[in-house]
C-alpha cells in the first residue's frame, strides 16, 4: 500500500499542485492524491490538517510531510534518486537548480495577468510589457536549457524530465491557453509538456472537474 500521500488544489487552476504533481509521478512510486477544492466554505480547516502553510501542495510520506511545490520535488529527488529528478553533470544540476529557483520566486507580471486555466481558450489577450519581458525571459531559459544540454539528448530541458520541467510546465499551460506567439523552439518545447502522459492525464482530470473559480493563482 502506498505510503505517498499528495494533497492538491483544483487540477485547473492550481499550477504550483502540478509542479509537485508532475515530479512525484516521475518517480514510478504508487501514491494517493487528494484534491481540496480551494476558496471554499472550510478549505482553509481543511488544508490545515495536512499542510502547515495552510497552502496546496502538501506530501506526507509516512511521518514526513513537506509543503511548498519546490521543498517537494527537491525531497522527492533525494528520496528517490533512480528517477533521476536532477540532471547527473553538476553544472548541469545547478543550472537546472537556479532556473526552478527563479520559477520559484520571480515572473510575477506573467502569473498575474496569465493566471492557468488549462480548460479554457482565450486568445487575443493584451500583454502588458512587464509580462512580456517575463515572456522573453522564459524563452530564453529553455533555449539555452535545450542549446546547451537537451539537444540530442531527449526533448526536455535537459534531454530528460526533470524537476526543471515540472516547474516550467505550467507556463507551457498558460502560452496554450493564451495563445501567446512563442519562439519556434518555445513552441516545439510546449509541444512536447503538453504531449507527456501525465500532463494529459492531469488536463484531462482538469477538463472534468466543477469546480469555477474567479482566476487567480494559487
Amino acid at each position: 500500500m502506498a505510503d505517498l500521500t499528495i494533497y492538491l488544489g483544483n487540477k485547473n487552476y492550481a499550477s504550483w499542485s502540478l509542479r509537485a504533481w508532475l515530479a512525484l509521478k516521475a518517480t514510478g512510486e504508487e501514491f494517493v492524491e487528494e484534491v481540496i477544492p480551494i476558496l471554499q466554505p472550510g478549505s482553509k480547516e481543511t488544508l490545515l490538517k495536512y499542510s502547515p502553510s495552510g497552502k496546496v501542495p502538501a506530501l506526507c510520506h509516512g511521518d514526513v510531510v513537506v509543503w511548498d511545490s519546490l521543498a517537494i520535488c527537491g525531497y522527492l529527488a533525494e528520496r528517490f534518486p533512480a528517477a533521476g529528478l536532477w540532471p547527473d553533470d553538476p553544472a548541469a544540476k545547478a543550472i537546472a537548480r537556479s532556473i526552478s529557483a527563479e520559477m520559484h520566486s520571480s515572473f510575477q507580471a506573467l502569473r498575474g495577468q496569465f493566471p492557468m486555466n488549462i480548460r479554457s481558450s482565450f486568445p487575443g489577450r493584451e500583454i502588458s510589457p512587464e509580462a512580456q519581458t517575463d515572456i522573453n525571459r522564459v524563452m530564453a531559459i529553455w533555449r539555452q536549457c535545450r542549446n546547451r544540454y537537451g539537444e540530442g539528448n531527449g526533448d526536455f530541458l535537459f534531454g530528460r524530465f526533470t524537476v526543471a520541467d515540472a516547474m516550467y510546465a505550467p507556463v507551457a499551460t498558460r502560452f496554450r491557453t493564451y495563445k501567446i506567439d512563442l519562439e519556434r523552439e518555445a513552441d516545439a518545447y510546449c509541444d512536447t509538456i503538453m504531449a507527456l502522459p501525465a500532463m494529459q492525464e492531469w488536463a484531462a482530470a482538469a477538463g472534468d472537474e466543477p469546480m469555477v473559480i474567479d482566476q487567480y493563482e494559487f
